[in-house]
């Protein structure tokens, strides 16, 4: 260890939050936002001993350049930005952030979710476009409304996040099943019941996904998978982009396949203006952009977690470690 350690943080605008300076000797060096390209001069420049950056790519060839390179902090859970295999070999530890969305993601997972089975995009439109001020009723009618108590909502992935999805369904009164990759010991004291892979898709009046992106999970949900499910399910993925095959999902909305679905994530982040989940409009799909995990509560959990990361690596004791 050195003993001033040089700290670059790559995209600071990135984190709308306070974010307190480790306690320990350093300097410490912050760019609003950096281009893919523009990272190794920046930590070469600065001959950077830490590393923070919440979306900006290192690769191997990026952290060949970095031989004073002993820390990334990605501020984010997801590490698929950073070259791990490059980074053990070279002896650096990442590290990320965890367990800080477990509010604000279930909350924005269940917001999808309401406003799709009460059909709140459709009669907005319906108000907009002047149906109600014409009705010969007190009320409007034309899209059907569905409660959330003795449905059944299917959960692929049941880690923390998945597991506080479960606890805010039960308490509308929804059935939980739930599909994981290891066994969920506690499944039945947690009031849900594991179920195969096969039986989430079919049965499920709602398909949740809380799962990381892997080459085991990319695309997991294709269109063979939504043929499968019902016609009047709901798909909701606030996990990660790559998950869906986002044209099989903007065919099965426009061929009723599936009845309506809610989404926060995308494969290419900004999108690209031809994105074919972009440029749906469709009362039964909602999109939005990469917010699920952005309350003011859940960043201020995770500026506070990224330096936690930061001073227990300098102390000796690092945490929070992916490499």
């Amino acid at each position: 260890m050195t003993a001033t350690h040089r700290i670059v943080f790559l995209d600071r605008d990135s984190l709308i939050a306070n974010v307190r300076r480790p306690a320990f000797a350093h300097t410490w060096t912050e760019h609003d936002a950096t281009r893919a390209g523009e990272a190794v001069a920046r930590l070469r420049d600065a001959r950077a001993t830490i590393a923070i950056t919440n979306k900006v790519p290192l690769s191997a060839e990026d952290l060949a350049q970095l031989p004073d390179l002993k820390l990334i902090a990605v501020a984010a859970t997801g590490t698929n930005i950073i070259d791990l295999a490059a980074a053990t070999r070279r002896g650096i530890v990442v590290t990320n952030i965890r367990n800080y969305a477990v509010h604000t993601l279930p909350e924005h997972t269940f917001a999808l979710i309401l406003a799709l089975r009460r059909q709140l995009v459709a009669y907005r439109a319906d108000i907009e476009a002047g149906l109600w001020q014409k009705s010969e009723r007190f009320c409007l009618f034309g899209h059907p409304v569905s409660d959330l108590a003795g449905s059944r909502l299917g959960l692929l992935g049941y880690g923390v996040l998945g597991k506080a999805t479960a606890q805010i369904a039960r308490a509308f009164g929804m059935e939980v099943i739930v599909h994981n990759r290891s066994p969920l010991p506690d499944a039945a004291a947690d009031g849900v019941r594991e179920a195969s892979f096969d039986e989430v898709l079919e049965t499920s009046d709602v398909v949740s996904l809380h799962l990381p992106l892997t080459e085991q999970t990319r695309n997991m949900i294709s269109a063979k998978e939504m043929i499968r499910m019902k016609r009047n399910a709901l798909l909701i993925n606030t996990a990660r982009g790559g998950l869906v095959d986002e044209v099989a999902l903007a065919d099965a909305l426009r061929s009723g396949l599936i009845a309506g679905a809610g989404v926060d994530v995308l494969v290419t982040e900004p999108p690209p203006a031809d994105n074919v989940l972009l440029n749906l409009r469709l009362p039964n799909f909602i999109l939005t952009p990469h917010s699920a995990w952005a309350s003011t509560q859940a960043m201020q959990t995770l500026a506070d977690q990224l330096i936690d990361n930061i001073e227990a690596w300098a102390a000796g004791a690092p945490r929070n470690v992916v490499t």
